[in-house]
């Protein structure tokens, strides 16, 4: 039996209960349950800090929301709200958290408010520009509320990363690879039917049925080179992993196994257009029909990361569950 150790002046602390009287820690928190109990001084200040901040980067905002247009990132409008919702995960710990200013905050949002014009001016890599703001907003949480809000808000703020289009050069860098592994794959797969050839030449597949050209070639355009895929799904296999409670190392593997699986899902999408464009109607491999296709992979897609998820929590038990499952409790006779 336990005994309670904590006397009758016991102190509620939000998720934690703090005996005795002596606690330096403010009880001004104890009745926040909600964003709403901030207060409107809270607000006036969180208004006028995102005000300022909006007029620094007004140029970033506006370049990265019309980027996000470009329906190969069209999925960074989706990643402030899961940024928020982050947030919103730690509600409770963040409301009950007393502010400690951290002057490290101060120095690195003094170094990211003189690197931005900097960079405009100077070094002129745009890439940098939103990567500058998104580290520049990190340095104002930390100023402001210290390593304590930090430890709650690092990866929402990291997160935003993802809304961030690669630079063009690194993006045709890594597409290219990924194009050409995909009409491989994809004409080896379609090689396996009789009477079906498929040559690959770079990234357009040559193709004859029973001796008929088929016209025009299969192309394996950016569009179809997966990465549209793999960094909207990279960034729900990071949501998952920070979502979902396991242990660290399955964590690890869920999010490494987004890359894969958007690869494959990738080929598999080509394989089929490319079984379309023969059997049925290359019109229908084009336009709406191609865009309609990639959408289906999603749930493929999904479906392979939840079956790895689930295959890991059903092989691998962790040791204190099975222990616990042993336990024989037995009653003696007295």
């Amino acid at each position: 039996m336990v005994e309670n150790t904590c006397s009758s002046d016991v102190k509620i602390k939000g998720p934690e209960t703090v005996c005795g009287g002596n606690s330096n820690e403010s009880d001004s928190n104890v009745s926040l349950q909600n964003w709403s109990d901030l207060g409107v001084h809270t607000y006036i200040k969180i208004a006028i800090i995102g005000l300022l901040f909006c007029w620094l980067f007004n140029h970033e905002i506006l370049s990265l929301v019309g980027k996000w247009a470009d329906p190969n990132w069209s999925h960074g409008i989706l990643i402030p709200l899961f940024s928020l919702f982050f947030v919103n995960q730690h509600k409770r710990e963040i409301l009950y958290l007393k502010p400690s200013p951290s002057y490290l905050g101060l120095f690195l949002l003094i170094c990211g408010i003189i690197f931005y014009p900097l960079n405009v001016v100077h070094f002129q890599y745009g890439y940098f520009g939103p990567l500058n703001m998104i580290a520049t907003l990190g340095a104002i949480v930390l100023f402001l509320g210290g390593w304590s809000l930090l430890k709650y808000t690092w990866l929402p703020i990291g997160f935003l990363v993802f809304a961030v289009p690669l630079p063009q050069r690194f993006y045709v860098s890594v597409t290219l690879p990924m194009r050409l592994l995909a009409a491989e794959a994809a004409a080896a797969v379609m090689n396996l039917v009789n009477g079906l050839d498929a040559t690959v030449n770079g990234v357009v597949i040559d193709v004859v049925y029973n001796g008929r050209q088929m016209e025009p070639p299969l192309n394996v355009a950016e569009a179809c080179s997966g990465m549209r895929l793999l960094m909207a799904f990279l960034a729900l296999g990071v949501a998952m992993a920070y979502l979902h409670y396991r242990p660290i190392w399955q964590r690890i593997v869920l999010l490494a196994s987004t890359i894969p699986i958007a690869v494959f899902c990738n080929v598999m999408r080509v394989t089929i257009t490319g079984f379309i464009h023969t059997f049925i109607h290359p019109k229908y491999s084009q336009g709406i029909y191609h865009d309609m296709l990639g959408l289906a992979m999603l749930p493929l897609a999904f479906g392979l990361y939840y079956f790895l998820a689930w295959f890991m929590s059903s092989l691998f038990v962790e040791e204190t569950a099975a222990a616990a499952s042993d336990v024989v409790i037995r009653k003696r006779n007295k």
